[in-house]
């Protein structure tokens, strides 16, 4: 049996603007004990404007000296609204500081947002989904060492006249650890065209009628066909939420979310009481035996090579911790992995 990728992801989440610090210092804390516990990558999920993580490039460079062997990544990067030449100068650099442990996943952003973020961020022409595109093409070249620019003939004399220059510093290898999340099939198969990894998440931005399960194994299967870079295996990590109750005083920490969730959406991951933009994955809950069992019947995540831990985005540090060692320990094990390092 191949062995099975475990990796989590989480917000960064704060609920007062005074907290932000501990937020932060909370999540070098979650990475070093995911180490600990054996993951092989954790992601954080970047959002703007809102009381979760914005900038994720100091945060590794915390997280990569506090660990050792951790992978750590972006899930994901929303490339609308960030500067191409920028991230690669701040990937790069955090890439090299850490040994090669950098997973940069991107997307364009949620369209829903563009109403209050392009006012801040800057509006494009171009369209929401063409300027999204452009700006990941533009990162993915720099990453590989294309020259942006041109040195000219007068003028600050950076190099000699009409010597190609690159984003510095460069980092080999960082190019070919770039994923997409998308949200449908269409999108899974650019991906794939593209040459980048897949990670889809909890939603799917399409919705045909169908269960949450069988519209991602579909996207999933439309890009391991479509797929074709020479010397690489394509990598497929599927996000779910899982919170597995070991014990009563577990049952009480999850009540809240899984009553939450029971009541926004019904058993087919759609929204109650309105029309929503997609169809959310269910919450795995419960006995690890059931959420093991709920697990092993996902018609999607038998496609996948990885399986990236959820946490939910108001998740405390305790819940997080509680979940990322009830999988490790209980979950995990039954479905193919075994701890890294």
């Amino acid at each position: 049996m191949t062995r099975l990728e475990l990796s989590f992801l989480t917000f960064v989440p704060y609920d007062d603007p005074a907290d932000a610090a501990r937020s932060l210092h909370d999540a070098v804390d979650l990475f070093r004990f995911a180490e600990e516990l054996g993951y092989d990558t954790g992601f954080v999920r970047v959002r703007h404007l809102e009381q979760f993580l914005s900038s994720p490039f100091p945060l590794f460079s915390a997280i990569a000296a506090r660990t050792s062997r951790l992978r750590f990544g972006t899930a994901v990067l929303p490339m609308r609204y960030a500067d191409p030449i920028a991230v690669a100068e701040d990937a790069a650099t955090v890439d090299l500081l850490s040994g090669g442990r950098l997973e940069l996943g991107v997307a364009g952003g949620i369209k829903p947002a563009a109403a209050v973020l392009d006012p801040v961020y800057g509006a494009s022409e171009r369209g929401f989904d063409e300027e999204s595109q452009d700006r990941i093409a533009r990162l993915r070249a720099a990453l590989r060492g294309e020259a942006v620019a041109v040195a000219p003939d007068q003028g600050f004399p950076i190099a000699p006249p009409g010597t190609p220059l690159t984003v510095t510093p460069h980092s080999p290898g960082l190019a070919d650890r770039v994923w997409y999340g998308p949200g449908s099939r269409a999108t899974a198969v650019r991906t794939a065209e593209q040459g980048m990894d897949l990670m889809v998440s909890t939603l799917n931005s399409e919705d045909e009628g169908r269960s949450f399960q069988e519209g991602q194994r579909d996207q999933i299967l439309a890009y391991k066909e479509a797929f074709d870079v020479p010397g690489r295996t394509p990598r497929i990590v599927a996000g779910r939420i899982l919170l597995p109750s070991v014990t009563p005083a577990d049952d009480d920490l999850f009540a809240e979310y899984v009553a939450w969730y029971a009541g926004r959406f019904d058993d087919r991951g759609r929204p109650l009481g309105g029309k929503g933009f997609g169809v959310f994955s269910p919450t795995h809950h419960g006995h690890p035996d059931a959420v093991v069992q709920s697990l092993r019947d996902d018609i999607a995540l038998r496609e996948a090579t990885g399986l990236d831990v959820v946490l939910p985005a108001n998740a405390t540090h305790e819940m997080s911790r509680r979940i990322l060692e009830n999988v490790a320990t209980h979950v995990a094990p039954h479905l193919g992995w075994t701890p890294a390092g």
